[in-house]
């Protein structure tokens, strides 16, 4: 297999429904795909301690990041036969109610496509040196641990 570009995956602010759509149109063309599969995180207005998430300003060491990123690709690459695997991460701030993750998995067939998504998404979370920092409506926040 030959060696991908380390791309950058992120996005400034939300994930548009506008963009996640664009990216899911420009795969019409390819017709050897048979299966997508598609994660969208979405920040969750979660109370904590009496008060409420309003949004989620997250940051990364992004050289790094992308770094993790590109070695989670090529895994799933190995390990799944996939056409297209695409992720995207907000960086910036996310209000609650908007998407801050968008993985996007394709393949000939519907099996992999699934098996690929989930490991792929277990494996940012655990693995990504990004970081959220939950802002509340009061102005307060706390640094957010993944679950």
């Amino acid at each position: 297999m030959e060696k991908t570009a380390i791309k950058n995956v992120f996005v400034e602010g939300a994930i548009s429904p506008e963009f996640i759509a664009r990216s899911i149109a420009k795969h019409q063309s390819k017709t050897g795909i048979g299966a997508h599969d598609i994660f969208l995180g979405q920040v969750r207005a979660d109370d904590i301690g009496g008060k409420t998430v309003a949004a989620i300003d997250y940051s990364a060491y992004e050289q790094m990041a992308n770094q993790v990123f590109h070695e989670i690709k090529e895994t799933a690459f190995r390990d799944f036969e996939l056409s297209c695997l695409h992720i995207y991460h907000s960086i910036g701030r996310v209000n609650a109610g908007e998407i801050c993750l968008f993985v996007f998995v394709s393949s000939p067939h519907r099996k992999p496509v699934f098996q690929a998504l989930h490991q792929v998404v277990e494996e940012i979370k655990a693995k990504a040196p990004v970081f959220g920092k939950e802002c509340f409506e009061d102005d307060s926040y706390q640094w957010k641990v993944n679950k």
